[in-house]
């Protein structure tokens, strides 16, 4: 997918689903849930063990439109960028700026959101060609950052990951932010490890419904 219609793609959904967990007994049954609940994007990140045999089942269970937003996230390196690519991740996502992940995203085509947090940093990010920039965490400066930004960084593409929860996603979406993360709160890792999956998706619901009440003041 391209840059263009992965963001295209994600202003349609604007809530990424992150998968943090200790384990996960099936990762194509944990994708169904979250999409029962509304919930389309998916970052598996390398904190699980095991990501890549994940992704593979997370790809191969979905729907061809799906399994374009299956993504991996918590990259660090070129090598493990082409391990996740080759597992069928769809687009990446790093904790902050690495030009060796930029790079062989680039080659393999593959749409990057780039971790930043200062003006600077979500500068380089621009400069490694990412398609959208994570700025984590998000809770550090709060929706009005997403406000401050936009003035010298008009049209970027910015995500907020870090402190985002069913109170405030509104917030920072009205703000400006192009889509939001979902934690722990939607797939809190013991729930994950132990496939409740009527609860995430519940949790799920509950997320997607909030982002959609209008923002406070």
């Amino acid at each position: 997918m391209s840059s263009t219609g992965f963001l295209s793609a994600l202003a349609e959904d604007r809530v990424i689903a992150v998968v943090r967990a200790p384990e996960i007994p099936d990762a194509a049954a944990l994708c169904d849930a979250l999409r029962a609940g509304g919930i389309r994007w998916i970052e598996f990140t390398r904190t699980t063990p095991g990501l890549a045999a994940h992704l593979r089942r997370a790809v191969a269970g979905a729907e061809p439109g799906e399994a374009e937003r299956v993504g991996a996230g918590t990259v660090m390196t070129g090598e493990q960028a082409r391990e996740l690519i080759d597992a069928g991740a769809r687009y990446l996502v790093t904790p902050g700026c690495r030009p060796a992940v930029a790079r062989v995203a680039s080659e393999a085509g593959v749409p990057v959101v780039m971790g930043a947090l200062t003006p600077t940093e979500v500068g380089t990010a621009l400069d490694l060609d990412a398609a959208a920039v994570k700025i984590f965490p998000a809770r550090a400066h709060g929706p009005r950052y997403f406000r401050d930004l936009a003035g010298p960084f008009p049209g970027v593409p910015l995500v907020a990951s870090g402190g985002v929860n069913a109170e405030n996603a509104a917030d920072f979406l009205a703000a400006g932010a192009h889509a939001v993360c979902a934690g722990s709160e939607v797939v809190p890792p013991a729930v994950v490890a132990a496939g409740d999956w009527p609860e995430i998706t519940r949790r799920a619901r509950h997320f997607t419904a909030a982002v959609a009440r209008p923002a406070e003041g």
